[in-house]
């Protein structure tokens, strides 16, 4: 399943590697991969691969879910994809509270006790999608776990997790993308040993 998803992603270049050209993330970071799965909602064949695969994967990690809460933004149409497969409650975690009205930070109806799987689109450091997952928390939820479509499996990330204690299912990660991406021809071998070097220490490195 990993290399499927992977495959797919690359094909509709929801993830993109230029090791010569690098991309800046937010943190600043120089980045020879940018994942960017919020286009896999325009092809049919790929969003139902990845709102299919997601479905199993919760029913066999987390059978007794009760809910599900997206990540803002990009985990909310996930989540509502996922929770409609599964006939289940939906609701989503902002970044920051709404600014007006009731400024909700979970949007959706919160029912102090119940079971809540998290849905991300990515993974990095883990940051944000803990952040949610706090939330969620503080608002009454028993979190069950989280799953997310990419992983870039940064050690930190899973620290992270574990010290949240917070179980995480993904359905493809850089371990997998790689190897296929050799394969398929998106990259040579100089840009494999440059990404290769990228996962080690991603802060220091550059083109």
């Amino acid at each position: 399943m990993a290399a499927e998803v992977a495959d797919q992603l690359l094909q509709i270049e929801a993830i993109r590697l230029q090791p010569k050209q690098p991309f800046t993330w937010a943190s600043g970071w120089k980045s020879p991969i940018y994942c960017d799965n919020r286009l896999s909602l325009s092809f049919p064949k790929v969003r139902n691969l990845i709102r299919d695969s997601l479905t199993r994967a919760i029913q066999h990690c987390f059978p007794e879910v009760e809910a599900i809460a997206g990540v803002a933004t990009a985990g909310i149409p996930q989540g509502a994809l996922l929770a409609n497969e599964l006939e289940l409650p939906f609701l989503y975690v902002r970044s920051k509270p709404k600014g007006h009205g009731m400024e909700n930070m979970i949007e959706g109806k919160i029912v102090k006790g119940q079971k809540v799987v998290v849905v991300e689109d990515l993974v990095s450091t883990g940051g944000s999608s803990l952040k949610a997952v706090e939330d969620l928390r503080k608002a009454g939820f028993e979190v069950l776990g989280m799953v997310a479509i990419f992983s870039y499996g940064f050690p930190i990330a899973d620290e992270n997790f574990e010290k949240a204690g917070v179980r995480l299912a993904v359905l493809s990660h850089y371990e997998a993308l790689l190897p296929r991406a050799v394969q398929k021809k998106y990259i040579d071998d100089e840009a494999l040993k440059s990404l290769e070097v990228w996962r080690e220490n991603p802060s220091q490195w550059n083109p």
